[in-house]
């Protein structure tokens, strides 16, 4: 893209993972930006120190004299006062997706979809291909714990694009991928797509995007077509790429991993959950078609350090444990806390819940109750709204009353840390989307003092 050294751009939401990592992206090319969101957090306070200004009120008259390009999220409302002025100074506006559509017109592209698992096969991948010298640029939708970052850029031109293809506002439908991964096609987004059968619509027209000498990359089972030539990955010999022999090893999971016509190698890989060794041969498979080897593939899982709030272990001690998680959909906390039950047979689960949405929360009612059940104690936040407004009839104390645990409690934010300095759980998890995340340093400190 032009846009880069002469250029201002502006982002509308600029603290969003998503959007950060183009602002860094941008900064790196040489622009001016500038920002808008709601609150500062740690991440927008990172982007500050990088030399981005960024306020935290919708005030038109805090907007830059000259801005080239917006670039917008579609979280922001329409009544946004930014908004509506930036659209009236007939300044041209994008939207992520656009953006990242646009690059992925100029670098041979890698994108990873999914409902579930894209955030770690991508930053997965891109460490992979950059230990092995490949030079990548990662868009991540997750500070990824390797780089500390959720935008890797290589130290010459980069002639790869790894990124994570997000499903919502039909934001992957923008991308041409050279090679398309996709590791699930679970229901969710029903804001957006109505029905599952609607979500399934909406991944396989993002499989029909793939470049005319493209490479679908999938779980197998999915219920995907292609006329591209296409691989797939599972836990069992149907599927090309396959794990064998999966055993928890010394705090590791430990699998064999079988590539098509390459030797079998033996994984150690830092992280826990069979859902991790999925997102594991995923990355795999995609490094494969650059021709690295199974033992340097192998070699880089075992040092890759996972993403921060995925299964993010915070304390360890011998009498305490606290591990954070961005676990917002039914699926996806049933996966983790079964991950966490088999790693931790005897100590008692609590777990601090935060609602992300109101309509995921009454698409998923049932779906969430039975699996927060997962729990021996549950602590239950109210729903974060992000840019929702409020639905009658859908609360955490309803969602609360269809747990089927004995002990289980609604809390405030504001109660939150007193509530669990009083119990001293021996195995904390706090789980969700929503701002759960500013918790996490001080309950960190916290546990580590008991």
């Amino acid at each position: 893209m032009e846009f880069g050294k002469g250029h201002t751009i502006y982002f509308l939401g600029i603290g969003g993972i998503g959007m950060s990592a183009l602002a860094r992206y941008f900064k790196h090319r040489g622009a001016v930006i500038a920002g808008y969101d709601r609150v500062a957090t740690p991440l927008t306070t990172m982007l500050e120190r990088e030399g981005m200004q960024i306020h935290y009120a919708d005030d038109p008259s805090s907007l830059p004299q000259t801005i080239d390009l917006v670039i917008y999220t579609p979280a922001i409302p329409t009544d946004n006062n930014e908004f509506l002025t930036l659209k009236a100074r007939g300044i041209t506006m994008k939207k992520r997706a656009e953006i990242l559509g646009m690059l992925s017109e100029t670098y041979y592209t890698i994108a990873i979809a999914g409902t579930h698992g894209k955030t770690t096969i991508t930053a997965m991948t891109t460490y992979i291909l950059q230990t092995s010298g490949i030079n990548v640029i990662g868009f991540i939708g997750g500070i990824a714990n390797n780089f500390d970052n959720n935008l890797v850029l290589g130290d010459g031109e980069e002639t790869v694009m790894v990124v994570e293809a997000d499903e919502f506002d039909h934001s992957f439908l923008q991308l041409t991928p050279d090679i398309a991964v996709v590791s699930s096609v679970d229901a969710d987004h029903l804001d957006v797509y109505g029905k599952q059968e609607s979500v399934a619509e909406g991944f396989q027209l993002f499989v029909e995007r793939i470049n005319d000498l493209g490479l679908l990359i999938y779980k197998n089972g999915l219920p995907l077509q292609t006329e591209h030539d296409s691989l797939t990955f599972g836990t069992d010999s149907r599927s090309d790429f396959y794990a064998e022999n999966i055993h928890i090893e010394n705090g590791k999971t430990v699998f064999t991993l079988c590539i098509p016509n390459r030797e079998k190698t033996i994984v150690k890989l830092p992280m826990i959950g069979t859902y991790n060794v999925l997102n594991a041969l995923a990355a795999a498979a995609v490094s494969n078609e650059f021709n690295i080897k199974p033992n340097e593939i192998a070699q880089a899982l075992e040092t890759f350090k996972g993403v921060r709030r995925r299964f993010d272990i915070r304390v360890n001690s011998s009498n305490y444990c606290y591990i954070d998680d961005y676990a917002h959909h039914p699926e996806e906390i049933k996966a983790f806390l079964t991950a966490v039950r088999d790693f931790y047979p005897d100590k008692k689960i609590t777990v601090v819940f935060q609602p992300h949405l109101f309509t995921r929360t009454r698409d998923f009612m049932d779906a969430f109750a039975e699996s927060l059940s997962l729990a021996d104690r549950l602590i239950l936040l109210d729903i974060y709204p992000a840019r929702e407004k409020p639905i009658e009839g859908v609360s955490s104390k309803i969602l609360m009353e269809k747990v089927e645990l004995s002990e289980k409690q609604l809390c405030s934010k504001q109660e939150l840390l007193n509530c669990i300095e009083k119990l001293k759980p021996e195995l904390l998890i706090t789980m969700g989307a929503g701002d759960i995340d500013c918790f996490v340093e001080p309950l960190e400190k916290m546990i580590a003092e008991w």
